[in-house]
């Protein structure tokens, strides 16, 4: 590893120091780097931008900002795809650095620029942001504990979703920035810690020889070796994609219009209305993911984590119905409905590295997380523009209710069935596993004859043969 960019005293340190203090190290840093991501890409949500259209199309600002953005953050995700898995790891820093600082000036843009000129800026805002999660898990991957590493990731944006909004919103009210002007200032003050805790988390040591045993060697992937492994799974990865793209549609609908669906239901000038929505989503994600790395045995972490994920829809849609009949009011369902989408969403990651370790699959689980990330946040993008312009009549709260009770039946039956999928893969690769090993001491012990037998079986010794007959 080229130590130009890192810091080689405390890489040799995390090399001696026991493996719960690099794990504590790998979540902080991690966490920190992804929370602070999250300080250039969410502001722009917590405005409203009321009064602007796009171009004199009749389209919403807000609209078109955050479909913008949007864009670009798909563009990212079909660039992760190769950009993310091909990288080397003495790379990371630099690249991580350089996306945020291409995004910090895009803000510097929406700020600037003419109204309508806006809309490009937050393109390139969103475009390198995409790609930071893949960096990061670069990192962390390939390791005994990815899904406590994993966990504390995605607490980190579940967490600095509601804290970034709650920073954008004191912005705003308390401080009297222009609107334009307010995402640019989040992004500056998150910007030296975001460099900082890259930095460090650049001189987290490689998963160690145990690593590598238990859950196989993470590898750059070439052109072939991502093809064979959409050849092999295929079935499994278009069930899994099919959820993800309505997952992600639903997630990113509640974030981006978080503001206008709490206007709705009388919450959104509660103080800290947005930490206050996530902060129980963060801790029982946390603690849940936290648990899968307890699972020592691939199978066993397979089937709890699609239990989790179909036990996630479940929420969705019966915290939904308990709303609707009366029974929760709108705070609760929105923590509750949250809840269920981050139990059903953040555990892909976690199950795409244990399908790699599992299925002993050759490269990096990145590739298949940018893969299926592109796909949902494309779906986003369809599903946004779909309210806007054929559901234009109906409220975004009634829109995204119902959009709850269509994903929490969709998405229990193709858990289901990818579920079973990838349990069968995992059980026929474990049995590929023992005859190989079979094979390999049959060989061994073929080699390992003596020569003295060889000579008997040449001569015939020890079988019955004429004379002993006579």
């Amino acid at each position: 590893m080229s130590w130009t960019h890192g810091n080689r005293g405390l890489h040799d340190r995390l090399e001696r120091a026991g493996t719960v203090s690099t794990i504590a190290f790998a979540a902080v840093t991690s966490f920190t780097v992804y929370f602070c991501m999250y300080g250039f890409r969410k502001p722009l949500a917590v405005a409203t931008y009321a009064g602007h259209d796009f171009a004199g199309t009749g389209v919403q600002l807000k609209t078109a900002l955050v479909l913008s953005q949007l864009v670009g953050y798909v563009a990212s995700k079909y660039i992760g795809i190769k950009f993310c898995s091909q990288l080397k790891r003495e790379q990371l820093f630099v690249a991580t650095v350089a996306l945020i600082g291409l995004a910090e000036l895009s803000l510097l843009g929406f700020a600037l620029l003419p109204t309508d000129w806006k809309v490009v800026a937050i393109f390139f805002n969103g475009l390198p942001l995409g790609m930071v999660w893949g960096l990061a898990m670069r990192y962390l991957e390939g390791r005994r504990a990815t899904e406590l590493l994993v966990a504390t990731l995605s607490c980190s944006y579940i967490f600095a979703t509601g804290v970034v909004k709650d920073a954008g919103k004191w912005l705003l009210q308390t401080c009297e920035i222009d609107p334009f002007w307010m995402p640019f200032w989040v992004g500056l003050i998150f910007l030296p810690p975001l460099v900082i805790s890259a930095w460090l988390l650049d001189a987290l040591p490689r998963p160690d020889e145990k690593d590598r045993i238990e859950r196989s060697e993470r590898t750059a992937m070439t052109a072939g070796d991502q093809w064979t492994f959409l050849a092999h799974f295929s079935i499994g990865l278009i069930l899994l994609s099919f959820i993800y793209v309505m997952l992600t549609a639903f997630r990113d609908f509640r974030d981006n219009y978080a503001i206008e669906i709490l206007k709705e239901l009388n919450l959104a000038e509660v103080p800290g209305i947005f930490t206050q929505i996530e902060v129980v989503s963060a801790i029982v994600i946390t603690v849940t993911l936290g648990g899968l790395s307890l699972f020592r045995h691939n199978r066993h972490a397979l089937v709890a984590t699609f239990g989790i994920m179909i036990c996630g829809t479940l929420l969705i849609g019966s915290s939904t119905m308990l709303w609707h009949a009366g029974v929760i009011n709108g705070l609760s369902w929105m923590i509750l409905v949250g809840l269920g989408a981050y139990l059903a969403y953040v555990p892909y990651t976690v199950l795409f590295d244990r399908i790699f370790a599992a299925t002993r699959a050759t490269g990096t689980s990145v590739f298949a997380i940018y893969l299926i990330d592109s796909l949902g946040y494309t779906g986003s993008f369809g599903v946004q523009l779909y309210k806007d312009l054929w559901k234009g009549d109906i409220s975004r709260l009634v829109f995204f209710s119902g959009f709850a009770l269509t994903l929490s039946v969709v998405g229990l039956v193709s858990l289901l069935f990818s579920g079973w999928y990838f349990i069968r893969e995992e059980r026929l690769a474990r049995l590929r596993l023992q005859q190989e090993s079979d094979a390999s001491r049959s060989v061994d012990y073929a080699v390992d004859a003596s020569p003295a037998d060889d000579v008997i079986a040449a001569n015939g010794l020890g079988n019955c043969s004429p004379a002993d007959t006579t």
